[in-house]
């Protein structure tokens, strides 16, 4: 019986070897822009408010402001309420346009 739990406990560990991500291959296209500090200032994204909150004005807008990440928050939307200074928050209103832009 423990020869049978054994081979099962090694089939698991290596399919879950086998899950993992690897990174890119040189080569396979550029390397995602990542700000220095990575610490968020949102003075200056007044530019954003109004805009639809496609990827590419997301990013410019996680780029300017400094910050490591950023996510976009709907009306209502559950979201964690932990404070993050590496953060970006562009909250919408309820036509689905950025209607705020904040670090946290």
């Amino acid at each position: 019986m423990s020869l049978k739990l054994a081979a099962t406990g090694l089939s698991v560990a290596a399919l879950l070897l086998g899950c993992g991500t690897r990174a890119p291959s040189p080569g396979a296209g550029p390397a995602p822009a990542t700000p220095t500090s990575g610490v968020c200032n949102a003075q200056g994204l007044q530019y954003v408010i109004g805009k639809v909150p496609g990827a590419s004005v997301v990013e410019e807008a996680r780029q300017r402001s400094g910050a490591w990440m950023a996510r976009v928050l709907r009306p209502g939307q559950a979201v964690t309420m932990e404070f993050n200074a590496q953060r970006l928050n562009l909250d919408l209103d309820g036509a689905g346009l950025i209607a705020r832009a904040r670090c946290g």
